[in-house]
């Protein structure tokens, strides 16, 4: 089967943005992986029922266990951490800590990721866009640097020597909250008689959906989405209508995709895509144990 690498920034990033395509791949009974670069150490507790002095004084210790729980929602076979240290919004004190990931070395960041591209091996990549305007977060912009020069150091036998013998990925994808969405979202609330949390402010965000190659369609797997953002219990709250307002079954119905744009692809392929695995042919992926070894 293949296998699927993901990059996140923080714990909870995973819930939000594929958490459905994970389960649907994991079911199937693909390879998933996830890497979170940081501890989100800088995250706002933003479920009232959670903002206790108890959990303000554990905060990363919880996040990280709120991150096991996703992980096993999801389907994910291994979560690991980058370990660097959440940089916090743009323009904060928080940018200038000598551990955050924003002020990590490029080079050392990027061997902290090809070590793990090497070790998983995986034919796909799943990483942040390069236009990322509507959310300028520091360790977003910098999931997707280090993971466009891993795409290629990782199988370029040149770099990083005690990182693990080169394996080349096939795919990078970028995943994105398509503007269509958010508008059949939207519809949806009002069709059902209900008040929108979309208001004017997210269709004034910049559309990438003129981008899209690939639309994976997870209706059966909408519940993943629900599943991981509740495990993040400091990051979510139950009763924000922005995350549950609508019922999954009405969410899934309105748009029952998620979309992603492929960056780089080693392999032929024709758009639009329907599945991450098109034109993949594992078997001739694999290293033979001559390579391996």
């Amino acid at each position: 089967m293949a296998r699927i690498l993901s990059v996140h920034a923080h714990p909870d990033d995973e819930a939000s943005k594929g958490a459905p395509t994970i389960a649907k791949y994991s079911a199937e009974g693909h390879g998933t992986y996830l890497v979170c670069c940081t501890g989100g150490e800088e995250g706002d507790i933003l479920n009232p029922t959670m903002d206790r002095p108890d959990i303000r004084a554990n905060l990363t210790q919880v996040r990280a266990t709120e991150l096991e729980r996703s992980v096993k929602a999801i389907g994910f076979d291994q979560l690991d951490w980058l370990g660097y240290r959440d940089s916090g919004m743009p323009d904060t004190d928080s940018n200038l800590h000598p551990e955050c990931f924003a002020r990590a070395d490029l080079d050392e960041a990027v061997g902290r990721l090809v070590a793990l591209i090497r070790h998983h091996r995986p034919h796909v990549i799943i990483t942040y866009a390069d236009d990322q305007q509507g959310y300028l977060h520091p360790d977003h912009l910098r999931v997707h640097d280090i993971s466009v020069v891993a795409f290629d150091r990782a199988g370029d036998p040149n770099w990083y020597h005690r990182h693990g013998v080169p394996w080349q990925p096939l795919k990078l994808y970028y995943s994105m909250w398509s503007r269509a969405r958010l508008k059949a979202h939207h519809d949806m609330f009002e069709q059902l008689d209900m008040e929108s949390p979309f208001d004017d402010r997210w269709f004034e965000r910049p559309s990438l959906d003129h981008r899209i190659t690939t639309r994976i369609d997870v209706r059966d797997h909408y519940w993943a989405r629900r599943a991981a953002l509740l495990a993040h219990e400091t990051q979510v709250d139950p009763n924000e209508k922005f995350w549950f307002g609508l019922p999954d079954d009405a969410a899934a119905q309105a748009y029952p995709y998620e979309d992603y744009i492929l960056a780089r692809s080693l392999v032929e392929t024709e758009l639009p895509e329907a599945d991450l695995l098109a034109g993949l042919d594992v078997s001739l992926a694999e290293p033979s144990a001559e390579d391996a070894a």
